[in-house]
């Protein structure tokens, strides 16, 4: 998957240039021990950079980066590309698929970094960029949009028997898992992985998905019922 390059002049365009270019890098050499050692080196070496005991924040390196170090694009990435992965994998299902989610979320960060407002969590406004591209990666992969009608169903008792985590445990059962998954509208899927596959709570999950959190709990608790109905019965085949 390639990167359109910024447009814009000077400093600004070089440095898009290279980020693009360690994205494409970021992509093709993933899984490499060489991407892992480089990933591991840049950020031990923003930590040395730092006075002894003082953690390298997001923030920090934000600042950085808008300076025109793309070393620490790279400690950004390395920090937050594992589990931005894993976000968009258990929502879209499939690996590629959540590798090319992964490379065009951190360039719309790093197009927008000039923008990102400081008081919010960085992390949060990552994984909204994830999923958001995770759900529209895989309604491409489905005859329309499946959503379920949020009036008409009242959830039962939290059933924590209903978890698709729990399953994985299993390793023989993993196809199964994703195959149910799938089977999952995209509103419900979302708020499954990221609460029972990536352990985000409910209360941080809502800004990502952009509802309340009674919302998000309804959504997680109508998903436990469908997957587990639905994992029962596959099951049994």
């Amino acid at each position: 998957m390639g990167f359109h390059r910024a447009t814009s002049s000077g400093p600004t365009r070089k440095l898009s240039a290279r980020v693009g270019t360690y994205l494409d890098q970021m992509a093709s050499t993933a899984a490499s021990p060489e991407r892992r050692y480089a990933a591991r080196f840049v950020s031990e070496e923003l930590d040395r950079t730092r006075k002894p005991g003082a953690a390298v924040r997001d923030q920090d390196l934000i600042d950085a980066i808008l300076g025109g170090d793309v070393a620490a694009f790279e400690g950004l990435v390395a920090r937050h590309e594992r589990q931005a992965f894993w976000v968009a994998f258990h929502v879209v299902g499939r690996v590629e698929e959540a590798r090319d989610v992964v490379q065009e979320a951190f360039l719309r960060v790093f197009k927008s970094l000039d923008r990102f407002d400081f008081a919010k969590n960085f992390q949060t406004w990552l994984y909204t960029i994830v999923t958001n591209l995770a759900i529209d990666a895989l309604r491409k992969h489905r005859r329309g949009t499946t959503q379920l009608d949020e009036d008409a169903w009242t959830p039962p008792e939290d059933d924590e028997q209903a978890r698709p985590d729990r399953a994985l445990q299993q390793k023989e059962q993993a196809g199964l898992v994703h195959e149910v998954l799938d089977g999952l509208p995209e509103n419900l899927r979302a708020v499954l992985a990221l609460r029972d596959l990536q352990g985000i709570s409910c209360r941080e999950i809502a800004p990502i998905v952009g509802a309340t959190y009674s919302t998000v709990r309804w959504r997680l608790a109508r998903a436990r019922q469908l997957f587990r109905e639905r994992f029962e019965r596959e099951g049994l085949r």
